[in-house]
């Protein structure tokens, strides 16, 4: 088995540098999203953690509680959908540069 060369250490060090920003990126990163009806907003970060719920006040009794769970999981998928849409798009020109077969 043959040792990578210079060069080709050179650039997994540079990969991995590249890694960690994108990763800090996402880290920081934070994607909205809202109900189909307005009355709930999730935002989530490009790690895919929730960072906060909003919830319209009008919609805070006891009747609507069905609608807005409804809502907050409508939403927090719309949201993980789209973290996960721009992680793929951001990670995609670092996983070129590796090389790897297939890609």
């Amino acid at each position: 088995m043959a040792l990578p060369n210079f060069g080709q250490m050179k650039e997994m060090y540079a990969l991995q540098k590249q890694a960690k920003q994108l990763q800090k990126e996402l880290k920081e990163m934070e994607i909205e999203a809202k109900s189909p009806n307005g009355e709930v907003t999730v935002v989530v970060s490009g790690e895919m953690k929730m960072v906060s719920v909003d919830i319209a006040s009008e919609h805070l009794n006891a009747e609507s509680k069905t609608t807005v769970e409804n809502a907050i999981k409508e939403a927090t998928n719309q949201a993980m959908a789209r973290a996960q849409t721009e992680s793929a798009t951001r990670m995609q020109p670092l996983l070129k540069g590796m090389n790897l077969p297939g890609m």
